[in-house]
Formats: structure tokens, sequence, C-alpha cells
């Protein structure tokens, strides 16, 4: 009673310790509130390119440089994600508007390229790389406006927005590159309401760029670093010419403008989609198939089911009964052990962390959580979780590896600890050796890899052992029926039942339910798109959850039917089926969707989508296997056996 007191007193601090605190703003961080004149630090985060999949740091190209340069501490998802974000030399100060500033330090001096400087520029603009910054913990955005498909009256009227994340570098025309030079920054604040006798306080809200490609000849500098910008109809472009030396200046202008968007709201701009319509067609999509699913599965199980439970109840008509065919006959030999019963029960130890962890993240995301203004949250949050997560995958595990009658627990739990972990350890391994090769950001730091093996060694390792030694003491799951001594023969099965044709057969409807989704989520991974609709995609995963549980007992009923007792891992392969059409769906996205043509982003898009298609079918493969465990259970229970 004393434990719970003090458990209650801890709460209640916490609670007033919440209460206390003026605002709490749960997804970011806490507002900066500026006066006029101070200044806002615009820092560098990477180059991207959706057409190498290899970020490069800001500085890996020859910009201005501050005096000194200072990277930020990171966490492990920015890390991960390959962000190195870095100070730079813009002076931009709270509603102080500056019309042209040379960037680099000396005034009206012309910035010398080298020709491997020039050449890595070109080399750049080809590969169609965008440049991200950051104000405020705000990301650059190029306003793009076009004219949308509607009535021709309204066309003069109206048009339509959308935001392009980052700047491109430069442009080609023809044979020849062309640099961005000029960087015309429109920031939006929004003025705080204060007190009369108080100076005012801005927020900004918004950090856009007009970027611009001026010829030397044509930007007009004085010993003041000031710079005039020429008309926009008779200046010419700023090229960049690979084979010899170029001279270029760097500048720079500031606009602030006024907003009416407030604080807790200026990531919606970043986040507009316009594709929401097309996200609530998916979801009734998806609840259409499941309920298609739901009545031929309820048709199955209380028209079919109750029939066969009735027959097989029936006492009197003993004779029938021996010939019978059908799921009954099978009742001594469909609890029978599996072959390989260790790594069966480590793969779906695995699937259920997986469950977990994914679960916990789309539910924490879908409450605002983790949204994408706490960079790389989402992806040091899923890292702990996975590993944390472990204490549960063991125990399930190591409960499913008693009941089927295993009993080297040690040698069990190091299997579920290390079998899917280590493989994709390896994987990504391998991947970033290529990525080291590039001298890309996007590969993994030495230090926060052996991090990353502490982690796993240090955290899930232990905690995997921990729960498979007590689902391992627990009783094993109860089985309704005996299994026989001597294992009975299988009749010669239809062509119909054969595995791979259960994978294609299993795998259309739940992957139907996901497929829209699905494109969102590959466009947020390989495009460098924000993915925010986590309600969505809870809503989905339900779905699928669902799905494949649907779809798996329908499987397991007709292949027991068919007298075929060994289900165990067919089950668990059949229901993950939808993989095999994520991974069709992953090289259609490829071939269409992605203007790849080297051999290493090849080779990580290939190589991350095989852990992408592993994961979901370790998953898939174990909720199917759950939901047909229970019902075989159920059904067996329903009916009297002598």
């Amino acid at each position: 009673f004393s434990f719970l007191q003090e458990r209650l007193r801890c709460v209640l601090g916490l609670l007033l310790l919440l209460h206390s605190t003026d605002s709490f703003y749960v997804p970011g961080v806490a507002p900066i509130n500026f006066h006029r004149n101070d200044p806002v630090e615009i820092k560098a985060v990477k180059l991207t390119s959706s057409r190498t999949q290899l970020p490069y740091e800001y500085y890996s190209l020859p910009f201005c440089q501050p005096s000194k340069i200072t990277y930020k501490a990171e966490n492990l998802g920015e890390v991960l994600r390959g962000d190195r974000i870095v100070n730079t030399p813009f002076q931009v100060s709270m509603n102080v508007e500056k019309k042209c500033e040379v960037l680099c330090n000396v005034p009206n001096k012309p910035v010398t390229l080298t020709v491997e400087q020039s050449k890595l520029i070109a080399e750049r603009i080809r590969e169609d790389y965008y440049v991200h910054l950051i104000a405020d913990n705000l990301p650059v955005a190029t306003r793009l406006e076009f004219y949308s498909n509607r009535e021709e009256e309204e066309k003069k009227k109206e048009k339509d927005v959308q935001f392009e994340h980052g700047y491109r570098l430069g442009f080609m025309d023809g044979n020849k590159f062309y640099l961005h030079n000029h960087l015309s920054f429109i920031l939006y604040y929004h003025r705080e309401d204060v007190e009369e006798s108080q100076e005012h306080t801005y927020r900004v809200v918004r950090f856009e760029v007009i970027p611009q490609s001026i010829k030397l000849e044509d930007l007009k500098a004085d010993e003041h670093s000031m710079c005039t910008l020429p008309e926009a109809t008779g200046s010419a472009p700023q090229e960049i010419d690979p084979t010899k030396e170029n001279q270029l200046l760097f500048t720079y202008s500031v606009h602030w403008e006024e907003s009416d968007i407030k604080w807790a709201s200026r990531w919606d701009t970043y986040l507009t989609m316009s594709d929401v319509q097309i996200h609530w067609f998916s979801i009734i999509n998806s609840v259409v198939v499941v309920f298609f699913l739901s009545g031929i599965l309820s048709m199955i199980i209380i028209r079919t089911l109750r029939k066969d439970i009735a027959n097989y109840n029936k006492e009197d008509d003993i004779e029938d009964t021996m010939e019978e065919s059908g799921w009954k006959l099978v009742h001594g030999d469909v609890f029978r052990p599996p072959q390989y019963p260790m790594i069966l029960s480590s793969l779906l130890g695995s699937g259920i962390q997986l469950f977990c962890m994914i679960l916990i993240v789309i539910f924490v995301a879908m409450l605002g959580m983790l949204s994408p203004s706490s960079r790389g949250a989402l992806m040091t949050t899923a890292c702990f979780l996975f590993m944390f997560m472990g204490v549960f995958g063991g125990f399930f595990a190591g409960r499913l590896y008693r009941t089927l009658k295993g009993h080297r627990w040690k040698k069990g739990a190091f299997c579920t600890a290390t079998l899917y972990p280590g493989v994709v350890f390896g994987i990504c391994f391998v991947l970033n050796c290529f990525i080291w090769g590039k001298h890309s950001s996007g590969a993994v730091p030495f230090p926060t890899m052996v991090a990353l093996l502490c982690m796993w060694f240090g955290i899930s390792l232990p905690l995997v052992y921990l729960g498979y030694y007590f689902g391992f003491r627990k009783q094993p799951y109860d089985n309704p029926v005996r299994t026989n001594q001597i294992p009975r023969q299988i009749p010669e099965q239809r062509w119909y039942m054969n595995k791979f044709v259960g994978i294609l057969m299993a795998g259309i409807l739940p992957f139907g339910a996901m497929f829209i989704e699905l494109f969102f989520i590959f466009s947020a991974i390989w495009e460098n798109q924000f993915y925010y609709l986590f309600g969505f995609l809870f809503l989905v995963f339900i779905i699928l959850v669902v799905s494949c549980s649907q779809i798996s007992i329908v499987m397991v009923y007709f292949q027991l039917c068919a007298e075929d007792y060994r289900w165990w891992w067919r089950t668990f392969l059949v229901s993950g089926g939808s993989a095999f059409y994520v991974l069709i769906y992953a090289v259609f996205y490829f071939v269409n969707k992605l203007d790849i043509v080297e051999f290493i982003p090849s080779l990580l898009y290939f190589g991350y989508t095989a852990l992408m298609v592993l994961s979901f079918w370790l998953l898939t493969g174990t909720i199917g296997f759950y939901a047909a465990y229970m019902f075989v259970r159920k059904i067996y229970a329903a009916v009297k056996i002598d």
C-alpha cells in the first residue's frame, strides 16, 4: 500500500510540474521570439538528389564559408538520414531588408573556382542536386506556381501554389551548366501580441527562396560588399565551364513579410498535400476490401464450420463419421511440431518485436509527437523501440518454442536476438561501405555504428534473453487435441494447394488494401518528401492486420480440409505473401518514377527495398500465423474427439 501511495505522489508531482509550465507544445521545440534586428541564423542541412540517393554535406561543394565552421550535435535519426547541420555566412536580421549583398568576406572580389571544383559543381548540377537550408528550424522551400485545370475564366484569376523542398543547385541548358549564385530569401514573420509598453516580438513562420543565376559582369559590387541586381529581362545566367577555372560572386538578398500564420501551424505549408482525396479513396477502398473478406470469412465460418462441427459431433451415426473427410481427420496430427521449430519461433519473435515497434511509432506519430519539425525523431524512436520491444519478442518466441517441444532455450534466445537484426546489420554494413566509397554524408560514421552495435548487444540481446526465459518457463499453449505417435499420410494435393499459388492468392488482398499508402511512403523515402499523414497510416495498419488475419484463416481452413496438416511454416510464408507484391511494386516504382541510372544508387535502392520487403514479410507472416493458430485451436476445441 505504501508503494502505491509513493507512485501516486510521483504522478501528482509530474502533473503539477507539467501544469506549471507556461506553454507545452508537443510536436517539436518551443518557439523562439525575436526582436527587431535580432540575428536569425541560417544553417545548411545537406545536398540531396532523388537521382543518386546519396546526400552530401553542404561544404562538400566550394560555397562561401564562415570564419569558424560549427556542426550541430545531432541525434541518431539525423545521422542515419545523412543530415549534417552546419552554420553558414548568411547575415540575416529580424525584419531588416537587404537589397543585395556579396556573401564571401572579401568585398567585390570574385570567387575563383578551380577546374576540379568547377567539374564537381557541374557534376552535381547534372545529377539534379537540391540544397537544403534551415532558418529557425524551418526548411527552405521554393514556391512553384502553376495554373490548375479549372475553367478558362478562373485560370486568369487563380494560380495553384505548391512548394518544392530546398532549392535547385543549378540548371542545364543543352550541354551548358548554370549555377544559382544569387539567393533571394523571403522570410515571413508573425507579430506576437504584447502589452503596449513592451517591444514587439516576432516569430519566423515561413522560409522561401528564389534562386537566380546571374553572370559576374551583371552583378555590380562595391567595396562595402553591396551589389546591384540587373533588370530581370536583361541579365545572363552564370555559366560553369567544367573544363576551366570560373569566376563568380555568391550574393543574396533578404525580404521580410508579415503573415497571419500562427507559429503552431507554420509547418502546414510544407505539409499541404493536394492528395488528401486520394487518401480517403484509399481508405474507403481498403475498408470495402476488408468487408468483402469478412463477408466471405463469416460465410465460411458460420455455415461450413457449424455444419462440420454438428456432423462431427453426431454420436449416433458413428459409421458415417468414420468415413468423413475434412479437417477432423487430421486432428491427431494438426499440432505435430514442424521442422526447424527454433528458427520458426525466432522469426515469429522478431515479427512480434517489429509489430509492437511499428504500432507504437505510428500511434505516437499520429498524436503529433514525431512531426517533421523534430528532425530525425521518427528514426531515433523506431531504433530505440525496436531494442526495447525485444522483451516481448523473446517472451512470445520462448513460449512458442516450448509449445513446439523445444529444449535448448539459450540457443533459441540467441537465435531470436541475432537472426533478423544480424541480416539487417549485414545488408546495411555492405551498403554503407559503398556509400563511404562515394564520400557521401549518408554513410553512417564508425562511432555511430559502434553505438548501434552496443545498443543491439547491450539492450536488445539481454531483453530478448529475459523475455525468452520467462516465456519458456510459462505454461506452453494448451492444444485441445493429443498428437498421434505415427504421422498420418498426406493425400496428393491439387495444383491450387501449392505453396507458391497460396502466396500469390493470399498476398493480393492485404496489398490491395494498402498500396496507395505505399506510394506516399515511397515518395517520402526516395524523393525527399515529408510524410506526415500518420492518422491515415494508422487506419491502414489496422486494416492490414485485419485483412492478413482473415486471409490466413481462410488459407489454413482450406489446407486442413485437404487433409494437409503441415500448416505451421506454410501459414507463416503464405500470410507474408503481400511482401512479394511490395517487391513487385518497388521494381515498378524504380522503373517508372525514379530517374536512377548509376550502379551504386540502384544498389542502394534495391538493398533498402530488400530490407523493407523482409521486414514486411516478417510482420504480415507473424500476424497471419497467430490468427491461424488461434483459429485452429478454437475449431479443434469445438469438436468432440474420442
